[in-house]
């Protein structure tokens, strides 16, 4: 079973990786830690799973639109997830790595 609770060090480390900002986009309010493979899914607690979002950028994650853009909770839920899954590819290729959040670190 995977532990729901991400340890210190490794939020400490995707914050700071992800510059203390929304990695979608680049607001620095109200940032919370998201997981690329849900938990229930079986996706871990290692930074190749986690990326900062922003209040709205999280919710809409989950299909919920704070921002009231009329758009539909699955579109958007579906939209936000393509975006979560590019910048944490993206970021990784950049790096010389392959972007895999099923690798247990």
């Amino acid at each position: 079973m995977i532990s729901a609770n991400i340890p210190n060090s490794v939020r400490k480390a995707v914050y700071r990786r992800d510059g203390y900002r929304c990695a979608l986009c680049d607001s620095p309010k109200y940032i919370q830690i998201h997981h690329a493979v849900p938990r229930s899914r079986g996706g871990g607690n290692t930074p190749h799973n986690l990326i900062c979002l922003c209040a709205d950028c999280h919710a809409a994650c989950h299909g919920m639109d704070l921002r009231n853009t009329g758009a539909d909770g699955t579109d958007l839920k579906m939209e936000m997830e393509l975006d979560v899954v590019s910048y944490l590819a993206d970021l990784y290729a950049e790096q010389g790595e392959t972007w895999d959040p099923w690798e247990k670190r």
